[in-house]
């Protein structure tokens, strides 16, 4: 008899069977194809705790600091510290062992570091130094004199600001937003301009948006050794690169943030929004004000933009998680881009970046009708995209992260959910699968209905084996963070078929338990189609282990148990839902029950 997921145990994991229908899942790894999944070392944080798994899920290694952490080239793991990604002013750099090894905070007035940072290799150093972002406030003279419509208020404003310093904690350079705005409403000032003209600039007057605290709330940037350039993203639906490498003079701080300051700074590519510098169409509501469209802008909400990295398939390309925020789609849904800033409106890639207007849009279609969506344009420097068929398995508000692979396959982490998920690029079918079991109440093996980020990670990344941090550690895997032996599905474990009346029954039987409700005792019968391993246990909503009614080898036959509502110590349990889950060999059944003391 071929191996086969259950449809009842497959219904109960992705379509629950009891109270809370539709909102319960077990938690850490839920796939893995290991054929076509990448395999390495997948590391989070969460909770404060960095933790490094292997593909199975067991924990292979910990570090006492969990924001949004990355390993380094140098070996060592780089962190904010805090817990929240979004404020943090001091940034630590542990070995393998979490010692400290080298620490930086910011303590100058009126800067306030927040999202992202990355330790870089500055060519004109030869040596490593660390970027961050950070708002930097503003007074309401100096946005009046920049050009800021008079009639606002800019008490609290800020700009974001982009700081680099070197091992010893001195700012050697920094660029801001501040020193590349464009106005169009007092031609006395410097600043003055048509703001088509001005790409490179961003619109000190934007349309409803006006300069105020944590204006631009960029959350990501990234560094291109390479080209000595920087990109960063604002979650307002647009991301900048800016020259690193033209603006920097070594062992000169001063020159460097003049020069960072100039015309030099100016954008030399932005994508997302071309509304923004008056190249394209907001987004706005259609004649029928029930449906609306996105007009040309491409992203909203999103996060992690970054260079695809050299060796990589995609190598120079961008990839960012959309989360697709305020794009005005009737039923939205997060999506991650691949952009080719290079592609011209031939889909010629050439050696300059191409303004994406330029390049041109393609007008497409929903793919489904039950998706419910609009026609948009497409900018044609998408050259490779991500969401699920179903626009509601998808979706994150805040956060999340994506990281191209070498075999071609991307892992996305969506922030919401704490779902990690690997995707082949051709078929974009799912190879891996895994959720964070740790939650704000603690480490949970069901993840029940919840608001977002309750078991949220900001960002996770694979890592192979011969990575600079891993090399010549003790790589021996340990439990998963449940306690629980990984228990996922495989693809000898699912088998497709042709027609959906067709499903193959499972050789193993749960029936529903009787009486249900129950008082004082039920009973749960079972069969068996041969001699197989059996272990029957009762579990809480919360997926704590009750109680085990049996672990053992069992013949072929019926066999029928029963629960007086005590848990392994004889403890009567709490009045409410419980289920019990029959495993037998590589099968699960599961079914509800409700016990009423």
């Amino acid at each position: 008899m071929k191996k086969i997921l259950l449809l009842i145990g497959f219904v109960f994991w992705t379509v629950s069977i009891f109270a809370q229908e539709c909102f319960m899942t077990l938690t850490e790894t839920r796939y893995w194809d290991e054929s076509k999944a990448y395999n390495g070392y997948t590391l989070f944080g969460t909770r404060g705790v960095t933790y490094l798994i292997d593909m199975a899920g067991h924990v292979v290694h910990t570090w006492p600091i969990g924001t949004n952490p990355r390993l380094t080239e140098a070996g060592t793991l780089l962190d904010a510290v805090g817990g929240n990604p979004s404020n943090s002013n001091v940034w630590k750099e542990l070995d393998w062992n979490g010692n400290v090894v080298w620490q930086y905070t910011e303590t100058r007035s009126g800067y306030y570091p927040h999202h992202d940072f990355e330790k870089i290799y500055n060519k004109k150093l030869s040596d490593s130094t660390f970027i961050y972002i950070a708002n930097k406030d503003l007074t309401s003279a100096q946005c009046i004199a920049a050009g800021c419509n008079p009639s606002n208020n800019y008490t609290g404003a800020q700009m974001d600001v982009i700081v680099e310093v070197n091992k010893s904690g001195t700012v050697i350079w920094e660029w801001s937003f501040f020193d590349h705005v464009v106005q169009d409403i007092d031609a006395t000032k410097s600043t003055y301009g048509a703001i088509k003209d001005n790409p490179g600039k961003i619109n000190l007057n934007l349309r409803g948006n006006p300069v105020k605290s944590d204006w631009l709330h960029c959350n990501s940037l990234d560094y291109n050794q390479d080209l000595d350039l920087i990109v960063i993203n604002s979650v307002h639906g647009e991301f900048y690169v800016i020259d690193h490498g033209n603006t920097f003079v070594a062992n000169d701080p001063t020159s460097s943030k003049a020069l960072a300051a100039s015309s030099a700074g100016d954008f030399l590519y932005r994508f997302g929004d071309p509304a923004k510098y008056n190249q394209g169409d907001p987004p706005s509501v259609l004649d029928n004000w029930e449906k609306a469209t996105a007009g040309h802008k491409q992203i909203g909400g999103a996060h992690n933009i970054q260079w695809i990295k050299p060796g990589l398939p995609g190598a120079g390309h961008f990839l960012i998680f959309n989360n697709a925020e305020n794009l005005f789609e009737l039923t939205p849904q997060s999506y991650i881009f691949e952009i080719n800033p290079y592609l011209n409106s031939a889909g010629i890639t050439t050696s300059q970046f191409v303004n994406p207007p330029t390049a041109g849009y393609i007008i497409k279609n929903s793919p489904n009708s039950n998706l419910m969506k609009e026609k948009k344009n497409v900018s044609k420097q998408i050259v490779w995209s991500y969401s699920s068929k179903n626009n509601t398995s998808f979706y994150s508000t805040i956060g999340s992260s994506a990281q191209r692979l070498p075999n071609g396959n991307t892992l996305v982490c969506s922030m919401n959910d704490g779902h990690f998920f690997e995707v082949s690029p051709s078929d974009t079918s799912i190879v891996w699968e895994y959720i964070n079991p740790m939650t704000r109440d603690g480490i949970k093996r069901i993840k029940v209905d919840n608001y977002p980020t309750y078991n949220g990670v900001f960002r996770a990344y694979r890592y192979s084996k011969d990575h600079p941090a891993l090399v010549g550690h003790d790589l021996t895997p340990g439990d998963a963070i449940t306690g629980f032996d990984p228990d996922y599905y495989t693809p000898e474990t699912i088998t497709s078929t042709k027609n959906n009346e067709e499903y193959l029954q499972p050789s193993s039987v749960l029936n529903q338990n009787y009486p249900n409700p129950f008082t004082y005792s039920t009973t749960i019968d079972f069969e068996i189609d041969k001699r197989r391993s059996v272990n029957v246990v009762i579990f809480d909503l919360s997926g704590r282990q009750i109680k085990t009614l049996v672990d053992k080898n069992l013949l072929a036959g019926n066999y029928s148990l029963s629960w007086d509502g005590t848990n392994d110590n004889g403890s009567h349990v709490v009045s409410g839902i419980y289920f019990y889950i029959l495993r037998a060999d590589n099968q699960k059944i599961s079914k509800k029950m409700i016990y009423n003391r």
